[in-house]
């Protein structure tokens, strides 16, 4: 921890100490965000960088937008040099010619992007360009291109190894404890009462991952409830009225939020490391946890279903909701439902389904209250990924292959 308190505080002191020097610079940001690209000395390229960044930060959407189809437009490969220096290395392969290949096929913007975060406290600068490219791009296809230049240095930016892991209780700083309540994206916090009973309990946990160059800046944060025997309803869970378990007594840890923090990092994925992160260390401090699941929703189910039966039971939710999962697919065979998606490809099973299990307006309009419990054998999850990875193979349990049978012969009545 003594090396990763100086790992902290050596960014603080970097992002306190620059400033960009006094002074206009009639250039204008293209022509700035073109001399640094071409930038030698390392004073000069921030505080050419961090002009940039000032302006950007005052730019309306309309000069971002601009900003954005410079950077496509003027900063993209040349495919004419790409396939010529593909053609030298074919004919000499070696380190020159695999070198000047290598830079004929990056596009200048990469090399822009790279040395904006030269900048002290840049990261989470561009990580909030990125978010601005996203909600901006959907009316501008040819900005695609820009947004995966900042998907492919954010994947190797935020790799898991630079990853902090942090718990959140409510001793943490306010400023953090602000930013989640603000991003929890499952079951929202009505409260500072409401948080207070989420973190302070024994049998209650939140861990969150940081980024050393964004330490006042969650990424994404899962909250945990240990329990007996697991949980099969989220009103349950966050009762005001709930008995406190002594943390030590129980045998079950339930994830039942798991909230992104920064839109511009939509894509890059973390909450594999998290959970499995959060599995590991909880088993080491608390033996007695045998059990790792999640208290999922189900977020495509009622909609899924209307298509398909217009007349059901209440008591029939449980296996339609199972079928829904387990058959329900994408045209690339993957399934339908996005929270599937994800759990199943960490390597999880679907475990159990529960009716009535969240009765929020949101849980009644998505999913009819049912809510799905995936679990996380850690004995499994390696070889569960590598099957769903290459087959699309979704791991069951015996339960839940039995309600999806009994949803399937319901169905067939139903269409006839």
């Amino acid at each position: 921890m003594t090396m990763l308190s100086d790992l902290l505080s050596t960014v603080f002191d970097r992002r306190v100490r620059f400033k960009v020097p006094k002074g206009e610079d009639a250039r204008s940001t293209e022509e700035l965000a073109d001399a640094l690209v071409g930038a030698a000395g390392e004073r000069s390229g921030r505080a050419l960088g961090g002009r940039i960044l000032d302006r950007y930060d005052a730019m309306s959407d309309a000069e971002k937008v601009r900003f954005f189809r410079h950077l496509t437009d003027a900063m993209d490969i040349d495919p004419g040099a790409v396939r010529e220096c593909l053609a030298t290395y074919e004919a000499e392969p070696g380190k020159r010619t695999y070198r000047a290949f290598m830079e004929a096929s990056e596009p200048r913007r990469q090399a822009l992007i790279r040395s904006l975060n030269g900048v002290p406290g840049a990261t989470g600068r561009l990580v909030k360009m990125r978010a601005d490219l996203l909600r901006l791009c959907a009316g501008e296809p040819q900005l695609a291109a820009l947004d995966l230049d900042f998907r492919h240095l954010f994947a190797s930016w935020f790799n898991r190894g630079f990853l902090v892991l942090r718990p959140i209780n409510w001793e943490s700083p306010a400023h953090i404890l602000e930013k989640i309540i603000a991003h929890e994206a499952v079951h929202a916090i009505d409260s500072w009462d409401d948080l207070r009973r989420r973190l302070e309990p024994s049998d209650r946990r939140c861990f969150a991952f940081f980024h050393p160059a964004m330490p006042d800046e969650p990424l994404i944060f899962v909250e945990v409830a240990l329990t007996k025997g697991g949980a099969g309803s989220v009103q349950t869970l966050l009762s005001e009225e709930r008995d406190i378990l002594p943390a030590e007594e129980a045998n079950a840890a339930v994830f039942y939020s798991i909230s992104n923090c920064q839109a511009g990092l939509a894509g890059i994925s973390f909450g594999n490391s998290l959970i499995k992160q959060v599995a590991s260390d909880l088993s080491a401090e608390l033996p007695g946890l045998k059990t790792f699941v999640t208290l999922s929703p189900i977020p495509g189910f009622a909609v899924w279903l209307a298509e398909r039966m217009t007349d059901f039971e209440a008591d029939d939710l449980c296996a339609l909701a199972a079928h829904y999962l387990t058959e329900a697919k994408r045209s690339d065979g993957m399934p339908l439902d996005p929270v599937a998606r994800f759990h199943l490809g960490n390597g999880a099973q679907i475990h159990r389904v529960h009716a009535a299990a969240d009765m929020s307006e949101k849980g009644i309009r998505q999913s009819h209250s049912v809510m799905v419990n995936y679990r996380y054998d850690l004995n499994k999850v390696s070889v569960n990924h590598e099957h769903f990875a290459t087959t699309h193979a979704v791991s069951v349990s015996p339960e839940i292959r039995s309600l999806s049978a009994i949803a399937a012969k319901l169905m067939t009545v139903e269409a006839h």
